[in-house]
């Protein structure tokens, strides 16, 4: 039986099962390209459907009375009292931690306050699965052997840490992509704004006409905007909707929008102008980021500059130097 040569290795890594395996990886991508590009998607069915739900649950808040009205307007499920009960018979259910994990929620997009306990039950559920499988890893199959004690416990530790803070990194995560696809559409929303109010529309039905405008291009402003206009028509204090709005957004641009709105409802102040003002500083304040990103550039590509382009450059031009002074000095004794 032939044995076939080995293959060109790299560092001691088989050259050829990395290309295959990247080449594989490179087909794969290929191919969700393609399906994204031939999938047709409406980005505002899921947030139609939301908001439809919230209308409904506004108007069962307007129409129902007494205990029905609060049944109607809370939604509990049984595995969310079965958590509900395991934590707080282990005392880690706190009313200041509830608000706060509702609040990154509804900032993400999720409506449902329900999944606040999910989220403090993986939080103390994941530390002791993950902490385990990676004892059982380290100490019980020892499939490391060449740790030492230190790394040992400092892995079983990053395991632990992981499962406590995954949760709320994968939370913070969503918040920050949501919240920068806010910040970009807001000055446009505000330009439309100000041409709706000066075309004599109210503030519900501009907020309206915005998020039907927009939904396309800024699905998430738009999904906040029509969800303002629904709370606008159906509450009885508009200051609560507005108030809403900045407790669901997590950016400072939106709080002034909301201020200067309650302001204008309470006195009476012209919107137009107050909301042209807050537009152009915000457009001023995105040419800022964008100018404060192009300064740090020359600092951060100064480490790729060094480790992968100057290295080339130096064998692109020094090579062909090199190679003509070997091939000199080994001529010489040949020559003689």
């Amino acid at each position: 039986m032939l044995n076939t040569p080995p293959g060109p290795t790299l560092l001691g890594i088989d050259v050829i099962l990395v290309g295959s395996m990247l080449a594989g990886f490179a087909t794969l991508a290929v191919l969700y390209a393609i399906y994204t590009a031939i999938t047709i998607r409406d980005p505002m069915q899921k947030r139609v459907k939301a908001l439809n739900e919230r209308r409904d649950q506004l108007k069962s808040g307007l129409m129902v009375q007494g205990s029905k009205k609060r049944t109607s307007l809370v939604r509990k499920t049984d595995s969310t009292e079965k958590m509900k009960d395991t934590l707080s018979s282990l005392k880690v259910l706190q009313a200041s931690q509830l608000e706060e994990i509702q609040q990154k929620l509804a900032q993400a997009g999720i409506r449902n306050k329900e999944l606040a306990y999910y989220v403090l039950f993986a939080r103390m559920i994941l530390p002791i699965v993950l902490g385990g499988f990676a004892a059982m890893m380290i100490w019980g199959f020892n499939y490391w052997p060449d740790l030492t004690p230190f790394k040992r416990v400092m892995a079983f530790a990053a395991a632990v840490g992981a499962g406590y803070k995954g949760p709320e990194v994968y939370l913070s995560n969503i918040i920050s992509k949501r919240t920068d696809a806010i910040r970009k559409g807001l000055p446009d929303a505000l330009d439309l704004l100000v041409i709706c109010a000066e075309a004599g529309l109210t503030v519900d039905a501009a907020f309206n006409r915005v998020a039907r405008e927009l939904g396309r291009a800024y699905p998430e402003l738009g999904d906040e905007f029509a969800l303002t206009a629904i709370e606008l028509a159906f509450l009885s204090e508009r200051r609560q909707a507005f108030e809403n709005l900045a407790y669901r957004v997590n950016l400072d641009a939106v709080k002034g929008v909301t201020t200067t709105m309650v302001q204008t409802e309470r006195y009476g102040t012209p919107l137009a102008s107050a909301l042209r003002v807050l537009s152009a500083e915000f457009r001023n304040e995105r040419m800022m980021r964008a100018e404060e990103k192009a300064a740090r550039l020359p600092a951060i590509m100064t480490v790729p500059l060094i480790l992968f382009i100057l290295p080339v450059l130096f064998v692109v031009i020094l090579g062909p130097a090199a190679c003509s002074i070997s091939d000199a000095f080994a001529a010489k004794p040949g020559a003689q």
